[in-house]
């Protein structure tokens, strides 16, 4: 039996039709995976579909896509679904239950995936989906340059917080110094990821972050955002990409909680950590998932009990790293 990752190249080369998704509400990483992966079908002449549950944030407009982001499958005639940066099936939202698991592959980098593709390349160990996707272009002999670069760069910057997080890996860093050589202007498409800042994001930044609270001896902070906030400072979700980051430039801050209040009810939660702190368990523990020091999830409870109840559980995961 091949390894995942060559079974997917063996699949690329002999389908003619693919789709290609990534989880619903896609950061960076997911739509810069689904664009890059979109250009390399492209060069090598296949046909294919862009499709996510959700539409392209607003921040990443200035992207390039190689085709339309639609939001359910055309047709049912293609060869291969690829699903990237997706830690499992309920996570690419409406498009659950749309595709064929037996003509899926997934790609993906989240702790606890359980693989639910044909083909699973599943790794942990990588800093982000882009990576992966840069790694099959150049399996697929498709240079890393253009827009494949801008979009990878995209990819590999935002869910390494631009290569400082724990989990950056040389092979990331390598990959990216060959499409600098290749002509990619990290400046510029750098600039076009941070400065998409709206000045109500400015107000609910400011109105959140005066409300941060530190937990557990000052080593967990919380931060919560609330229907109301949204409301008030006329912002959406995708305004609060980033925001949990700012808890741990708290000196002493070892784990962070971020809460966002849901329209329908429950909240959405957001775990990071530094060091040895490992908040994928405590996000696991309350059904979710993701990385060592990135996690979340979701809690059908109220804003207050969900961030009594997270600060709880991260105030017993440092207190061994305190000791």
């Amino acid at each position: 039996m091949p390894d995942p990752r060559s079974e997917i190249v063996r699949r690329i080369r002999a389908g003619r039709s693919f789709l290609v998704a990534a989880h619903a509400s896609p950061d960076g990483d997911a739509l810069g995976s689904t664009a890059a992966m979109g250009f390399i079908l492209e060069a090598l002449g296949k046909t294919f579909w862009l499709i996510n549950d959700s539409p392209a944030p607003p921040q990443y407009g200035w992207l390039e896509l190689p085709a339309p982001l639609l939001d359910r499958p055309p047709c049912d005639d293609y060869d291969l679904a690829i699903v990237l940066d997706c830690g499992d099936a309920p996570r690419l939202g409406g498009l659950d239950g749309h595709l064929d698991p037996a003509r899926t592959a997934v790609i993906d980098h989240h702790l606890g995936n359980p693989g639910f593709g044909a083909v699973n390349w599943i790794d942990p160990a990588s800093g982000a989906t882009g990576e992966m996707v840069a790694l099959l272009a150049k399996d697929l002999g498709v240079p890393l340059v253009g827009p494949i670069a801008e979009a990878l760069y995209t990819a590999m910057a935002t869910d390494t917080g631009f290569f400082s997080f724990s989990g950056t890996t040389a092979v990331c860093l390598e990959l990216v110094a060959e499409m600098i050589r290749g002509g990619l202007n990290v400046g510029e498409v750098g600039a076009r990821i941070k400065n998409q800042w709206s000045m109500n994001r400015i107000r609910l930044w400011s109105e959140v972050l005066g409300s941060l609270s530190l937990h557990g001896h000052g080593q967990v902070g919380a931060i919560r955002v609330s229907q109301k906030m949204f409301s008030r400072t006329g912002t959406g979700p995708e305004d609060c990409e980033g925001l949990i980051n700012n808890a741990l430039r708290i000196k002493g801050v070892q784990a962070a909680v971020l809460v966002r209040e849901l329209p329908e009810g429950g909240v959405k939660f957001s775990l990071r950590s530094v060091g040895p702190v490992n908040i994928q368990q405590v996000a696991a523990a309350f059904g979710g998932g993701g990385h060592k020091n990135a996690s979340g999830g979701k809690l059908e409870t109220p804003l207050d009990e969900a961030e009594a109840t997270l600060i709880k559980a991260l105030t017993k995961v440092v207190e061994p790293a305190r000791g």
